[in-house]
């Protein structure tokens, strides 16, 4: 088995790759003691970025998915000198699996209210009452995933970039929509490539994706073959609208 770590969970409603950019806004004081571990702790700036289960919780918060990318903080500000909110962002790094759940001392209450002076007072007081000591966010023992270290071919590139052009045709109902159109969208998204990597085809399949969830078993392939079928499948898929 591999070596294992302890590392702080923030489940989000959105799926980040490795060598993925993401600003975030934080203001939830769980998230803000989080990110104050982070920066001063011995471990370094890092924590973990999971899809959020629709479903499975730990202690009343959503719980993670259990395949995640680490993530590093490569700049924290604040936003301004009144709200307390962080300005944080993060650069995705390596993917890990969860082996358990640590979970927060703070359990979510019915009134739980980040968004207000008076709710977060309460946040406080609780946390106080607990212990400053703790954490009041979820943690996790995780190890991490070997990278796919296989070679993505301009044939399997150029392949999974007319499915996605053929959903796109499909999608709008316009099949007069040409290639050169289409390779103009590919460019404002930095798409336009001879030479693919692992990176292009999670960019391709997020400009294909509807939510969160289709993202997810991308995310967790292990190996080439299996993200190019999967990559296909959702490049394959219809767009449904409400």
């Amino acid at each position: 088995m591999s070596e294992t770590r302890i590392i702080p969970i923030f489940p989000l409603d959105l799926v980040l790759f490795p060598n993925q950019d993401l600003p975030l806004r934080i203001f939830e004081p769980r998230y803000k003691q989080m990110i104050d571990d982070c920066m001063l702790g011995e471990k370094g700036k890092f924590w973990e970025i999971f899809l959020g289960h629709d479903s499975a919780t730990l202690s009343n918060w959503q719980a993670p998915y259990d395949i995640g990318t680490l993530a590093k903080i490569s700049d924290c500000k604040d936003v301004d000198s009144t709200s307390g909110h962080l300005f944080v962002n993060v650069r995705g790094r390596r993917k890990f699996r969860i082996i358990r759940l640590i979970p927060p001392s703070l359990k979510k209450t019915d009134d739980y209210d980040p968004f207000t002076i008076d709710g977060v007072k309460m946040v406080d007081q609780l946390h106080e009452n607990d212990g400053i000591d703790k954490k009041m966010y979820i943690q996790a023992e995780i190890e991490m995933i070997s990278e796919i270290d296989e070679s993505i071919s301009l044939d399997d590139w150029e392949n999974l970039v007319d499915l996605w052009k053929n959903k796109i045709k499909k999608s709008a109902g316009n099949s007069e929509l040409t290639s050169y159109q289409l390779d103009h969208v590919l460019e404002q998204y930095y798409l336009k490539t001879e030479t693919p990597t692992m990176e292009y085809v999670h960019s391709l399949c997020a400009l294909a994706s509807e939510t969160p969830l289709d993202l997810q078993p991308i995310l967790e392939c292990t190996n080439l073959e299996q993200l190019l079928e999967r990559s296909a499948k959702l490049l394959e898929s219809d767009i449904k609208y409400e």
